[in-house]
C-alpha cells in the first residue's frame, strides 16, 4: 500500500478520501495563503495547492517513499477568485451576489512522490448553480458560522447543499478534492489508484 499525505487541514476533503477507500496521513501545510494574492482563480488555485504541497513534502514526518497532495479551492464569480470569506459581512455580501447565478468552483491538486522527486499538478472546475435564497435565508446561513470556513463561501456536502440547485461536473470537486483528477495524477506518476486503498 502506497501512504497518501494530505497537506491540508479540511474535513471535507479528509471524508472524501475515507469514502474512498484511502487513509491519509494528514500534515497541514501552514502557508501564508496571501503570498499568492491578485493572481487569476485557475492560478490562484493551482499555486496554493502547489504551495501547500511543496511545505509539506520535505518534512521530516513525511513518511518514505509517501506521496504529498496538496489541494486548494477557490469560486470564480464575474472572473474574480472567491476564497473563503473574512468575516460575516462579507459572506451575507458573498451570498448576495451569489444567488440564483452560476460560479465555477476551482480546485488545485499538486502531487509529489517523494521516492522519485516527480511533481504533477493540474485543476478541476465545477460549475455550481446556485438557488435564489432570501436575505432571511442568507442570514440563518451565515449565522452558523459554516460559510466562514470554506471557499466560496459554501458547502455541497453541509447546511449549505440545500442552496445548490446542481452541478456540472465532478461533484466531489466541489468539496475540494476531484478523485478522477487525482487518480488521474496519480496514474501520471506510475501509481496505482487501488495502490492507495486501505485494505
Amino acid at each position: 500500500m502506497t501512504t497518501l499525505v494530505l497537506a491540508s487541514q479540511s474535513p471535507a476533503r479528509l471524508q472524501t478520501l475515507r469514502s474512498a477507500g484511502v487513509e491519509p496521513v494528514v500534515i497541514v501545510s501552514g502557508v501564508d495563503e496571501s503570498k499568492l494574492d491578485g493572481l487569476p482563480p485557475t492560478e490562484l488555485a493551482l499555486g496554493l495547492a502547489e504551495l501547500k504541497r511543496d511545505a509539506v513534502a520535505g518534512r521530516p514526518e513525511v513518511p518514505d517513499g509517501a506521496l504529498v497532495l496538496g489541494c486548494d479551492s477557490v469560486l470564480e464569480l464575474d472572473g474574480k477568485p472567491l476564497g473563503k470569506p473574512h468575516d460575516a459581512e462579507e459572506a451575507t455580501q458573498r451570498w448576495r451576489e451569489m444567488r440564483g447565478r452560476s460560479g465555477v468552483l476551482v480546485s488545485g491538486h499538486a502531487l509529489t512522490d517523494t521516492a522519485t522527486g516527480r511533481q504533477v499538478s493540474q485543476t478541476a472546475a465545477t460549475t455550481v448553480h446556485f438557488a435564489e435564497v432570501s436575505d432571511e435565508e442568507i442570514a440563518a446561513y451565515v449565522a452558523t458560522g459554516e460559510p466562514l470556513y470554506v471557499a466560496g463561501a459554501f458547502t455541497i456536502d453541509g447546511l449549505g447543499g440545500a442552496f445548490v440547485t446542481g452541478i456540472e461536473g465532478d461533484h466531489h470537486n466541489v468539496v475540494g478534492l476531484s478523485l478522477p483528477l487525482l487518480r488521474d495524477l496519480l496514474r501520471r506518476l506510475g501509481h496505482a489508484w487501488p495502490d492507495l486503498w486501505n485494505r
